[in-house]
């Protein structure tokens, strides 16, 4: 344990320097909630009580918090060197750490190319799409697809593939030569499923219409595996599998976003694993440092390195980067955290608590106001009914009752999400959704 003195409670004019992102400012300034120390499953408030973290964070401390095998390699490598470039230089660390990566990813994909969070990480695999159509002389190849409900994190590229409508309608034109295929959800079928829902393979025949439009001008597809922050959307069974006979039909690069569900969140290192369909890129950050230091990360396919980098002329291949690409404090983190991964077996312990999980989750099923519930790995969604004109509030003020009873949730719309870390045992689950459960019938009366 890391002894932390919390920091004295805020007093509001405190808070008006900070720009809060995703979040509603006016109302949270009016009433805050403040978290001010981590330690294992959990939070604590300046005041020094404790709340169970249900969401691993956003989605990213999967080992836990407050490691300390994270917290001192971080220390170690700012005591020897706190940063040096990696624009024709290179640092020993970063190295390492793409080595380690590249010897989790699944087999073929042994390339990794730093970036500093899962929206460069989105952005940068779209440019590798376009540059790899390029190197074998597809040059036509220039539209990118996405998929409704999906989200790519935010930057333009990511944004515009992207398909969750608040996301983007702030802003106007976004990237040309981008089209988008139906989203997976189907509750008028697969309501309440537990795992891969049955129905629902064929909207990845969707992308042979989209071939029929726009010719032999795609150059890549990009999906995540299971939709996160969109409310939990999972698979249908055989969708991946088809979406990748199709892309490799019609010389597609399919590219998986495992910013949520790579580093063990399914019960395997990357989602790609668990549903047995390897794509050509996937992107990570999240757990790749178990949110230590900012990180993100795009594994490519042996194909894409060799036909980019070995077939360019002399120089540069690929002119693209960021300065803190492969950050020494960030590789010392990475490192970390994968060895964390593989010697206390996260994967495995997600698998192992799967199944508890999911029994709780939908013990749910006939709470008040509760529509549907959906589950795979350790991801839940528990989908409420809205309030009539007020889309949202029925969800918010079920968060705030949880983090006032001590869990943290996560909630998009009127959408519950939980991904609690991996190092989560039974009493865990049984406290989060115990107070979910108890939240939602106080909302409802």
């Amino acid at each position: 344990m890391n002894e932390i003195t919390p920091p004295p409670p805020l007093a509001p004019n405190d808070l008006s320097a900070f720009w809060m992102p995703f979040s509603a400012n006016r109302a949270y300034k009016s009433a805050p909630r403040m978290l001010a120390r981590a330690e294992g499953m959990s939070y604590f408030t300046p005041d020094g009580r404790e709340v169970i973290d249900g969401t691993a964070g956003l989605w990213c401390v999967n080992a836990g918090h407050g490691r300390r095998e994270i917290t001192e390699a971080i220390q170690r490598q700012a005591a020897v060197m706190d940063f040096a470039p990696t624009f024709n230089m290179g640092h020993p660390i970063a190295f390492q750490a793409a080595a380690k990566v590249a010897d989790m990813t699944p087999d073929g994909l042994d390339h990794v190319f730093f970036t500093n969070s899962g929206s460069e990480a989105a952005d940068t695999a779209l440019k590798v799409a376009l540059a790899y159509q390029r190197a074998r002389g597809q040059t036509q190849r220039v539209r990118l697809i996405g998929r409704e409900r999906g989200y790519h994190g935010v930057g333009f590229g990511g944004m515009s593939v992207g398909g969750i409508g608040a996301n983007r309608r702030q802003f106007g034109t976004l990237l040309p030569h981008v089209d988008h295929l139906p989203h997976t959800h189907a509750p008028e079928r697969n309501a309440f499923s537990r795992g891969l829902p049955e129905h629902g393979a064929h909207f990845a025949d969707a992308l042979e219409n989209l071939v029929a439009l726009h010719g032999d001008t795609i150059a890549a597809v990009m999906v995540e595996p299971l939709a996160g922050s969109t409310g939990v959307l999972i698979p249908p069974k055989g969708y991946l599998a088809r979406l990748r006979e199709l892309c490799d039909k019609h010389g597609i690069l399919l590219i998986f976003d495992e910013v949520i569900t790579g580093f063990g969140r399914l019960g395997t290192p990357f989602g790609a694993e668990r549903l047995g369909v390897i794509p050509d890129m996937l992107t990570m950050a999240k757990g790749l440092t178990n949110a230590a230091v900012p990180m993100g990360a795009v594994a490519v396919s042996d194909a894409i390195f060799t036909t980019i980098v070995e077939g360019a002329p002399a120089g540069i291949e690929f002119f693209h980067g960021y300065t803190y690409s492969g950050h020494p404090l960030a590789a010392a983190a990475a490192i970390a955290s994968v060895d964390l991964h593989r010697s206390e077996d996260l994967p495995g312990r997600a698998r192992a608590l799967e199944d508890y999980f999911a029994d709780a989750a939908h013990s749910l099923k006939s709470a008040p106001n509760v529509v549907d519930i959906r589950n795979f790995g350790l991801v839940a969604g528990i989908e409420l009914q809205p309030r009539r004109g007020k889309p949202t509030e029925r969800a918010m003020r079920i968060f705030h009752r949880c983090f006032d009873a001590g869990v943290l949730i996560r909630t998009t719309a009127d959408i519950i999400a939980l991904s609690p870390p991996l190092i989560a045992e039974r009493h865990h689950v049984d406290r989060i959704f115990g107070t979910i459960a108890e939240a939602i019938r106080a909302e409802a009366a």
